[in-house]
């Protein structure tokens, strides 16, 4: 790749020339003023970036001595608290105080609903996501396992009345249920409803519920009511499929679903050189835009997929309202770990990721502040990954500081979401949010990366429970409770998002519905779903729950105690059976290689890859973390050998290809080299990366996978 000198930097010229023929022009900026502020703040910034990270491994190594020269004492937690201070891994903590970020979008400070992540480096899945703020809930409970198939209900190739009927009937419930008639039921409607007289035919016991129509007041296309802030659109059609069925004509109900959504650049996308991260701009570029196109083709018909535009409706006084078509959008950057090739200094040292995604994303997002499609209060969105306390949560904002100036924006334009996923964010995090207060629009926690560093910080400790039993320890349900405990009392609540994680089993929409309202019963007012249809289910907990009531509620409890959130969770007595031992790292093996075997053969970031017992798991590189640091603790700690874990890995590999036979994607490629790990696993990068992340494990930065990942897709990428 060429490479463009911009002062003591190299730009590879895939990436300057997107930036100055596509992202700048039309922004106000000048390309050489640009890429010369951009060079100062970023030997700047580096410097930083490179002391910060040092600090990190300084302060395991100080945590790593201190459990080895404690083995075989009994656990004392206020000498292992009194320790965490002395190094400064918990901060002193200061006095109250509330969040004062301004111009933030009603999505993230008063509407509650679903939040999608998307990988950007694919254009349909990002159209689709920014699209999927409305529904359809027929579709979403016809095409899942919400509708049980029973009694002759079963998903065919063809439309089955049977199953129809059950989806009507679910849907009419969930009607009765969250806007109900002033007398009898959705279920008995017998016509469209009209307007007469500024006055609906249909009597809402809430009046306040009815917003507005669409078509004519005698002969209404839809009705749109409201419940918590969140739309419900009914559409009628006398000729439609179900509204020729229909004794009301209702022909389907859609729901206001995926309020926001996370464009991301990280954990879901595998973004190695320039060709990736330009990819990834462009698509983040077209979306601000808002001319981002998909080409498609489907059962042989070839049509072009776009940006949903705004919905407009008719209100009773004859005006209209004007509703979001598109979820409001977020965009993901790297942390300040990984650096990329793109941009090299002087010296040949790659500069952090980091600080490239915040300067170029947020020059792409200047496009949206001039036609406000996604913000319309003139904000730019970042969350920010894999921070660890308030020192590093304080860089961003310098960051961001610095990205304001070259860019010339009003201080506070950018504003940041805190992924609170490592512990010492976690326990620090009224510290962090105290460093971005003036910015912050997000926290939330996330089981898999807090899990995999809870597991590398005290690596030597000793050997790490079952992973399915993390989610029954003390300190996970703490650091839950922590999260939203210290989000309220930062000010939080009706301005800002409390997040939780991704519901990660997509073809279990029935667990889901059962399961997930938890989070909106835990006072989170955005949860983490894997897909447009999986936002549309999850919308029905927002009806049924209103998050600012429950988070009033909470508000009262007793705050989760530190002190349980810093319970390890190692094994008492880990007299566990040969038998029990393999079937976790069969487990844990499984979820390893059928991930990374597309990461590094396909350049796919997140993939859903079948269990052992063939259940699609949504994994993307943090449950790759969890899986790796899990297996390499245990070799670490003499639980397993390596032998029988290379012959565990040997014998996951050939069910990983079987399960991929017939992906057409995963076939020989030329040159004697095989998709197929066990054809050669002596020569297929993609086992030797899996096997790198966990017999390497123990020596990776924070337990991460980036560094080993990106590796071997080089080196992929090299050969073909």
């Amino acid at each position: 790749m060429k490479k463009i000198n911009v002062g003591n930097l190299k730009i590879d010229s895939e990436l300057f020339d997107f930036i100055n023929n596509e992202a700048i022009p039309n922004t106000g900026l000048e390309s050489n003023t640009f890429w010369f502020e951009f060079e100062k703040s970023v030997q700047k910034l580096t410097l930083i970036n490179k002391k910060l990270l040092q600090t990190r491994e300084e302060i395991q190594k100080k945590i790593d001595d201190w459990h080895i020269s404690k083995k075989g004492d009994k656990f004392d937690k206020d000498q292992y608290i009194k320790f965490l201070k002395s190094i400064n891994y918990i901060v002193e903590e200061k006095e109250d105080f509330k969040i004062s970020t301004s111009d933030v979008d009603r999505e993230i400070s008063s509407i509650a609903g679903p939040q999608l992540v998307v990988p950007i480096d694919n254009a349909r899945y990002a159209i689709n996501a920014a699209n999927a703020r409305w529904g359809s809930f027929y579709n979403a409970l016809y095409g899942t396992d919400v509708i049980p198939e029973t009694d002759g209900a079963k998903r065919e190739n063809k439309y089955n009345p049977k199953r129809g009927k059950k989806v009507i009937e679910y849907a009419r419930n969930f009607l009765d249920k969250n806007v109900p008639l002033l007398n009898g039921s959705w279920k008995d409607l017998s016509e469209i409803p009209k307007i007469s007289n500024k006055k609906l035919s249909l009597e809402l016991k809430d009046k306040k519920q009815f917003v507005g129509y669409s078509g004519k007041p005698n002969n209404l296309s839809s009705l749109l009511l409201k419940k918590n802030n969140l739309h419900i659109d009914i559409i009628f059609d006398a000729n439609g499929i179900n509204g020729k069925e229909d004794k009301a004509s209702i022909e389907d109900i859609i729901l206001e679903s995926a309020i926001s959504t996370i464009m991301d650049h990280e954990d879901s996308v595998a973004a190695v050189d320039s060709q990736d991260k330009v990819k990834g701009y462009r698509n983040w570029l077209g979306i601000m835009k808002g001319d981002l196109q998909a080409k498609l083709e489907k059962n042989g018909k070839k049509f072009i997929r776009k940006l949903n535009p705004d919905r407009i409706y008719n209100t009773i006084d004859g005006s209209n309202v004007k509703l979001h078509g598109r979820a409001l959008l977020l965009n993901r950057n790297v942390g300040h770990l990984m650096t990329n090739p793109s941009v090299t200094l002087k010296d040949g040292s790659e500069i952090p990721e980091g600080i490239m995604d915040a300067f170029f994303t947020v020059l792409c997002a200047k496009h949206d502040l001039k036609n406000k499609k996604n913000s319309r209060t003139g904000s730019v969105y970042i969350v920010k990954p894999k921070m660890h306390g308030p020192e590093e949560v304080h860089f961003s904002n310098m960051i961001f500081n610095e990205v304001e100036q070259v860019l010339k924006l009003k201080k506070n334009t950018i504003k940041i979401g805190i992924m609170d996923e490592e512990r010492r964010t976690t326990i620090n995090l009224k510290e962090c949010i105290r460093t971005v207060k003036d910015r912050v629009v997000f926290i939330n926690t996330g089981f898999l990366d807090r899990t995999g560093d809870e597991i590398h910080t005290s690596f030597e400790s000793g050997p790490m429970i079952f992973k399915g039993d993390m989610k029954k320890s003390l300190w996970l349900n703490t650091y839950e409770n922590w999260n939203v405990d210290i989000g309220l009392a930062c000010g939080f609540s009706n301005k800002a998002q409390i997040g939780k994680g991704m519901w990660a089993m997509p073809d279990k929409m029935a667990d889901m519905m059962k399961q997930k309202i938890d989070h909106v019963k835990a006072g989170a007012n955005c949860a983490w779903v894997p897909s447009p249809t999986a936002a549309t289910l999850h919308a029905v907990h927002y009806h049924q729950i209103d998050v600012f009531e429950e988070q009033k509620k909470i508000k009262s409890r007793e705050t989760a105690k530190l002190e349980n959130i810093l319970n390890i969770p190692t094994a008492d007595r880990p007299n566990w059976s040969v038998e029990e031992i393999n079937k976790e790292i069969e487990n844990n093996a499984q979820s390893i290689l059928g991930y990374v075997v597309r990461w590094i053969n396909n350049g796919v970031g997140c993939s859903k890859v079948p269990d052992i017992n063939d259940i699609g798991l949504m994994e993307d590189r943090a449950t790759l973390r969890i899986s790796s640091q899990h297996m390499a603790n245990w070799l670490h700690h003499g639980v397993c050998s390596k032998d029988q874990v290379i012959k565990i890995m040997k014998k996951m590999a050939t069910i990983v290809d079987k399960q991929n036979i017939d992906d057409p994607a995963y076939q020989r490629y030329g040159r004697n080299e095989y998709q197929e790990m066990s054809k050669d696993f002596d020569g297929s990068i993609a086992f030797k990366a899996a096997c790198d992340l966990v017999f390497k494990g123990r020596e990776q930065p924070s337990g991460y996978t980036e560094p080993l990942l990106h590796k071997r897709r080089l080196e992929k990428k090299s050969i073909h």
